[in-house]
């Protein structure tokens, strides 16, 4: 098995991974075009579920441990974890206002814009503190007991998009992630 922090860190990659495709719609969408509002929902949706479910409950419990190995960590955790809250409530609007725009509902495009950056700048910047400040010191401080307590903190389940089988749901998405990757290695 790889480390926990590993697994993280090949989390953390498809998160962001799924905010660039995100991003990119998100442009079309600004230059007026006609993005693929399913993509976005399905992306938005992956992102509220997954992550929450069983990423967030793993951190959770593994910020808690942290903090009791190191206090000063305290005020970057307690950040993150009111990030994990700002995340789950601005994926919730953008995800209401993209189910609009998709049921052809009329929406400012500034008002979908701006759901759309507030969404991704979080999640971003989120992303890049764990991976900066966070993660390093798990791995520094955190015992084999704290990582078998981590590992448990999430209920059994399978990533319904990176897993070894995509649920049907996600399999265009899918695609479109390894026609990305195979594009990028092909560069």
């Amino acid at each position: 098995m790889s480390s926990p922090v590993a697994h993280w860190h090949a989390e953390h990659a498809n998160f962001a991974r799924l905010l660039s495709l995100l991003e990119n719609q998100v442009a079309v969408f600004h230059e007026g075009g006609q993005p693929n509002y399913d993509l976005m929902i399905d992306i938005v949706s992956y992102l509220r579920h997954y992550p929450d479910r069983f990423h967030h409950a793993r951190e959770d419990l593994a910020f808690a441990r942290l903090v009791a190995r190191d206090p000063g960590m305290q005020g970057k955790i307690s950040r993150l974890l009111q990030e994990h809250r700002v995340i789950a409530n601005a994926g919730d609007e953008l995800l209401a206002l993209l189910n609009e725009v998709a049921d052809e509902a009329i929406i400012s495009r500034a008002e979908v814009e701006a759901a759309a950056a507030t969404y991704l700048v979080y999640y971003r910047h989120h992303l890049a503190t764990e991976e900066r400040d966070v993660l390093p010191r798990a791995l520094e401080l955190l015992t084999p007991e704290d990582w078998t307590a981590v590992n448990g903190a999430a209920p059994a389940g399978r990533d319904p998009l990176f897993g070894d089988e995509s649920e049907e749901r996600y399999r265009e998405l899918r695609r479109l992630i390894m026609l990305e990757a195979s594009g990028a290695q092909a560069r």
